[in-house]
């Protein structure tokens, strides 16, 4: 991995900026009816911006799932796609964004900082931790099938 100042610096920057996300982010409880709700939001925004993309959309909370759907047209890359960036969130328990620009930043690969394969893990940007204030990390929210950027507005939690 090479690059350069610029790119070294935009990652901090970003790190910082998803780092304060995290935090602000957090759930006080959820249900398997904020699952739903949430998950169909998630739905009802991308079908208003972007059409019929060949997306999914998984929420799990401690290891089940509350919620996934796959658009008409997604493929089983997209199931591919959410396990490795659940695996991501799960393992660094921060963003898969998060997780490809701190790799930016120490100007590695995955297997060079954390001597993991990508096979297993992601470093795109789709999948957010979800927190519960004062508990922690018990869960994922992940979509596949948006570019890197979008996918992290989209998949941004409201609070409840």
């Amino acid at each position: 991995m090479v690059h350069t100042a610029e790119e070294i610096e935009n990652a901090k920057a970003m790190v910082a900026t998803l780092l304060d996300q995290e935090q602000k982010l957090q759930f006080t409880k959820f249900t398997s009816q904020d699952a739903l709700a949430l998950g169909l939001n998630i739905l009802d925004k991308v079908k208003a911006d972007y059409g019929n993309r060949p997306i999914a959309v998984d929420i799990t909370v401690n290891g089940l799932i509350l919620f996934r759907h796959a658009m008409d047209s997604a493929s089983p890359d997209n199931e591919a796609w959410i396990r490795r960036k659940s695996n991501s969130v799960n393992r660094f328990h921060h963003s898969s964004f998060w997780l490809g620009h701190t790799l930016i930043v120490k100007n590695k690969s995955l297997e060079q900082a954390s001597f993991i394969s990508e096979v297993d893990y992601a470093t795109h940007g789709g999948c957010f931790p979800l927190i519960i204030k004062n508990v922690g990390m018990v869960g994922t929210i992940t979509v596949t099938g948006l570019k890197q950027h979008v996918r992290k507005e989209r998949s941004r939690k409201k609070r409840l």
